[in-house]
């Protein structure tokens, strides 16, 4: 399994989704939990979402699962003892559930910090995507 995550990790023909299939592997435990369902949660919000890989370096070979519809909406960090799912224009996106827990001060991006007891909050995340596509969409308004 570890010699095939590696592969298609590096190879850049390999569709997104399996590469995140991958991310989702690579890091285990109740980080894949974690992962599997917002990945859930997310594209079970809208069917014109779409899953891609993007920021791949040296630090992070495997880069970062991103979810977007008509531009960037979301995409998850994974660090040691969290993952964040971070909302690309966050601060324009209204949070009534106050699940925006972390990169508060940012004049962008807002992120939801989850560590591994915490509950995902499958309602509220899917109020967040739909309020980001709603962004996404009108920003030929702006």
């Amino acid at each position: 399994m570890e010699s095939r995550i590696c592969y298609n990790l590096c190879m850049t023909d390999t569709p997104a989704s399996v590469q995140i299939d991958d991310i989702i592997a690579l890091h285990g435990g109740w980080k894949s939990d974690v992962l599997t369902q917002l990945r859930e949660v997310i594209t079970d919000t809208d069917e014109r979402i779409v899953e891609e890989v993007k920021w791949k370096m040296k630090t992070r070979p495997e880069g970062l699962p991103v979810w977007s519809y008509e531009g960037i909406l979301c995409f998850a960090e994974i660090w040691k003892d969290n993952i964040k799912l971070i909302f690309h224009k966050g601060s324009s996106l209204p949070d009534p559930d106050k699940l925006f827990n972390a990169r508060l001060k940012s004049t962008d991006v807002r992120a939801i910090e989850i560590h591994e007891s915490d509950e995902i909050h499958k309602a509220g995340i899917q109020a967040l995507v739909n309020a980001a596509i709603a962004y996404n969409s009108n920003k030929t308004a702006r």
